[in-house]
């Protein structure tokens, strides 16, 4: 899911980026985005190292409000051609969230349209990521991205919060970089369902479960990432725990998923953020894992810090050293700079 911006490019956009956040449209839109933009290298032993100066992907996001309960989002998502883009086609851009939700009162609100995957600690987004290459999601790509469908999400009180979802399908069309499904519900549909907790305070507990129904042999479905005949399950479970009142943050996820023959297995991270004292340095330190059953695996060594410029804009670099088996390489370095905006 980690998307590449010319760091030229993205230094213009990031000039643009506070007069651009002043622009007030009116009392019922809000306009919100982001760009990233990264170089990053890569040496697999064996193979030839690779790198890449791109622009990764960008983000402008509205949120209308036409009445006191009910909210409307849609954003439009770039990725560069030359990072394979949005579908097959190498079409740059898309629309990511196109939905509705309205507040039904009792800590119910209710969503229908094209939103993103319940699953997963680390984010779909660029600007929300610890690090600039994800910490796991190399082999089986466990977490979902954006489906169609409608979801009921509760919170009964201020500690306690959980979903579920009805969507077209769990999973997505491969070649669409996350951010679409099938668009049909009858021959494979996905579901999802969540729970968290933040009674404890500094802790946040979270457990999901998603689950894609099987494909009707001889049932054309798009594309969507599953052997025909199979259905996929994944569980995924993380804590976040805010370890002191500078905001160093511990965090621990395990996933699993069964999607059939070499695509089931598990994932895991063990996230540490420091904050630096006194400075705007911060860094996220990394272990992670993902194991195929009965194929590759693999462990992954990061270490992320970010320099916090303002509100608008920061800086990061990331060191990363993979260890591999039963894969093409034994191996591999990566090294990452990112520039980040948002406003």
């Amino acid at each position: 899911m980690k998307l590449r911006t010319t760091l030229a490019g993205a230094a213009l956009f990031a000039a643009a980026l506070p007069s651009f956040a002043q622009v007030k449209l009116n009392d019922a839109i809000t306009v919100t985005g982001w760009a990233t933009g990264s170089y990053q290298y890569t040496k697999p032993d064996p193979g030839t190292s690779v790198d890449s100066l791109n622009m990764d992907a960008a983000l402008v996001e509205g949120i209308f409000t036409p009445a006191k309960k009910t909210t409307a989002t849609v954003s439009l998502f770039y990725r560069p051609s030359n990072e394979g883009g949005v579908s097959p086609s190498g079409s740059e851009a898309t629309i990511l969230d196109a939905y509705v939700s309205y507040d039904a009162g009792g800590g119910v609100t209710l969503t229908a349209g094209k939103f993103l995957s319940y699953l997963g600690y680390e984010s779909f987004y660029a600007i929300n990521d610890n690090m600039i290459s994800l910490a796991n999601q190399q082999l089986l790509a466990p977490i979902p991205g954006y489906h169609n469908g409608f979801k009921v999400d509760y919170s009964p009180d201020k500690t306690d919060t959980m979903g579920f979802s009805i969507a077209d399908a769990e999973f997505q069309k491969p070649g669409y970089a996350a951010t679409e499904s099938d668009g049909e519900l009858k021959h494979n549909g996905g579901f999802e369902a969540y729970y968290s907790n933040t009674a404890i305070t500094g802790l946040t507990v979270w457990a999901g479960f998603g689950y894609q129904t099987s494909t009707p042999p001889g049932v054309d479905t798009s594309g969507v990432a599953a052997p025909k005949g199979s259905e996929i399950s994944v569980g995924d479970i993380w804590i976040s725990y805010v370890v002191d009142k500078a905001g160093d943050t511990l965090a621990l996820e395990e996933i699993y998923k069964d999607g059939g023959t070499l695509n089931k297995g598990s994932n895991w991270l063990a996230y540490f953020q420091y904050n630096v004292p006194n400075t705007k340095v911060y860094s996220w330190f990394c272990l992670s894992g993902e194991d195929v059953d009965g194929g590759a695996s693999y462990v992954k060594y990061s270490v992320a810090p970010t320099y916090v410029y303002n509100g608008n804009l920061s800086a990061r670099l990331q060191y990363s050293y993979t260890d591999y088996s039963k894969f093409s390489v034994k191996n591999a370095n990566y090294f990452g700079a990112e520039i980040l905006f948002k406003f």
